[in-house]
């Protein structure tokens, strides 16, 4: 049984924990994601021709700057989260986001016939944590918006920081090229 607070809330724990779990989740993209995709680009090209995969390529550095840049959007969230009890829908739409990136995750795992980046994490951190956060919600009495506002915004939301972050990681290599530091 769910302890309940006063008022409709959730601990502040519950939504520091979408940070947590993204973190953790994150960390396995950030060990993982260029690597792959350099190796993993031959066998997309075969299976997939129509995709321009040469502007697709990411280097380390776009991969680090785009969690970092994540990692704001998500602490953002969470903080939001957790001054209202889980009652933010900001929060709340990046609950949902986060749960259906993990669908995502194990969707591409499938369709590409094997690991892809962020798929070892899905099952054992982002869904339980998604599931047991919407749970503590109900279970709280925080009123529960629809998640569909997060599921669509997802896309938006990830195509914006990765072209911010492949913005600022030419920016860096341009200005290394040309011989000077940030």
């Amino acid at each position: 049984m769910t302890e309940r607070e006063p008022g409709g809330r959730v601990p502040a724990a519950v939504a520091w924990g979408l940070l947590g779990a993204w973190a953790v989740h994150d960390a396995e993209e950030l060990a993982a994601m260029a690597r792959w995709a350099r190796a993993a680009r031959p066998r997309l090209e075969g299976r997939f021709p129509g995709v321009p995969w040469g502007r697709l390529e990411v280097s380390q550095r776009h991969v680090n700057v785009a969690i970092g840049l994540m990692g704001g959007v998500v602490a953002g969230a969470a903080a939001l989260g957790a001054r209202t009890g889980g009652r933010s829908a900001v929060f709340q739409a990046a609950l949902a986001g986060f749960g259906a990136h993990g669908v995502v995750h194990l969707a591409q795992a499938a369709l590409f016939r094997g690991y892809t980046p962020g798929v070892a994490t899905a099952p054992l951190v982002v869904l339980p944590y998604s599931v047991w956060a919407w749970r503590r919600l109900r279970a709280s009495g925080v009123p529960v918006r629809s998640g569909h506002g997060g599921v669509v915004a997802l896309p938006l939301v990830l195509a914006g920081v990765h072209a911010l972050a492949h913005t600022l990681a030419n920016r860096h290599q341009d200005r290394l090229r040309r011989g000077r530091r940030f």
